[in-house]
């Protein structure tokens, strides 16, 4: 039986995604084609033999529109001849981009295939995609007719029934930060962030990243997402999250290689970790960010792995709720948890963040000897995705 391979993986270092952000001034389309670019010269590639390329992206419209992933990998110099398509999964769009490539290999669909996501924040703001539409119709209505939230009301229904304390929430982001800069001072993220040229150089590190941040420093903040409306339906509530424990607007792109085990081995490359199982749920669009709980325990279900027997966990960071309540559901060792920091520190480009996160995971395992990782994000809508991959 096949395998479906990890040859490579890379991302851009962060850019805050507002105006005057590192990356602001560069084009989503030339982000993404800077990793797929990459990924080419990095392994002496020949592009032509790349049989589809998937990517995440969330907010298509105006310069993220009309297919992203296709116009890139045209940018990126690909042969005519190599199709794309673009999903959006919410944040796990190129977690999900990752999962359709590996089963296109399972499945024998493709011999070479890249799974890739971009989000540039700062130049296509999140939700314009709405465009002050109705977004959810007559069904939706009836069938919530309290209405839907936003996902900072979710972070906070999240802390407030999992009992998380504001200086838990605090704690933990300030350890984001802490891990974060440690691993960039170390040198840990070097082979992994492709340099992207800029006005005044080369972005190659983290913009999002504060190594001076700590826990008092943010206990000083203003919870983020007050509003009296929510505050009469969920009483239980009482705002603990504040900008400095949620993930901030940022710009980036990712992109991973990903191979059948013989088709690697033809090419003379050396698969990194394997595909070893995959899960994506639905549940409670109201909770929205708990999804992670369902996807984990079905991964596990269908792994045969305990939570013990994993080296390493990459739970995105969109809100520090999320992380705290995962490791508490499942007794999580903190210490296997975001070793490099996380997406409150390292930034969350939207599309971009699935593979974000997989390239981590990957030199995370591969520094650290361990074997088995397990990678998990919340999104939008309440769902979730959950990967386990076997470092080679």
């Amino acid at each position: 039986m096949t395998s479906a391979v990890i040859v490579d993986t890379v991302r851009t270092a962060s850019g805050r995604g507002k105006p005057g952000g590192a990356l602001a001034e560069v084009h989503p389309v030339d982000l993404l084609a800077g990793v797929l670019r990459s990924l080419r010269t990095r392994n002496d590639l020949d592009p032509a033999l790349v049989d589809d390329v998937i990517g995440g992206c969330v907010s298509q419209v105006g310069e993220q529109s009309f297919n992203i992933t296709r116009k890139a990998v045209l940018a990126a110099g690909f042969p005519e001849h190599v199709p794309a398509t673009t999903i959006d999964r919410q944040c796990g769009s190129s977690q999900q981009a990752a999962h359709f490539a590996a089963q296109g290999v399972l499945a024998g669909a493709y011999d070479v295939v890249i799974a890739c996501g971009v989000e540039s924040m700062s130049r296509v703001p999140m939700f314009s995609s709405i465009q002050d539409a109705e977004q959810y119709g007559a069904g939706i209505a009836d069938r919530y007719p309290e209405g839907l939230v936003q996902q900072g009301i979710a972070a906070e229904l999240l802390a407030a029934r999992w009992k998380l304390s504001r200086d838990e929430l605090d704690d933990f982001a300030a350890r984001s930060h802490r891990l974060a800069a440690r691993a960039a001072e170390s040198g840990a993220f070097d082979r992994e962030i492709v340099g992207v040229p800029v006005a005044d150089g080369v972005h190659e590190r983290d913009e999002t990243v504060r190594p001076a941040t700590t826990a008092e420093s943010l206990a000083g903040l203003r919870p983020c997402f007050v509003d009296e409306a929510a505050a009469t339906r969920f009483p239980e509530i009482d705002w603990r999250v504040t900008p400095g424990s949620s993930s901030p607007l940022t710009d980036g792109a990712s992109a991973t290689l990903i191979m059948s085990e013989e088709r690697a081995a033809a090419l003379g490359l050396r698969p990194r970790a394997r595909f070893h199982t995959f899960s994506v749920v639905g549940d409670d669009p109201t909770l929205m960010l708990s999804g992670v709980l369902p996807a984990t325990r079905r991964v596990l279900e269908r792994s045969g792995l305990g939570i013990d027997d994993l080296d390493v966990f990459e739970v995105n960071e969109a809100f520090a709720p999320v992380p705290l309540l995962w490791a508490a559901e499942f007794g999580a060792d903190l210490d296997r948890l975001n070793q490099r920091g996380g997406a409150i520190a390292l930034g969350h480009p939207l599309g971009a963040s699935g593979t974000r996160l997989l390239t981590t995971l990957v030199n995370t395992l591969e520094d650290t000897g361990g074997r088995y990782g397990l990678q998990t994000m919340c999104e939008g809508g309440g769902m979730a995705n959950a990967t386990v991959i076997e470092r080679l």
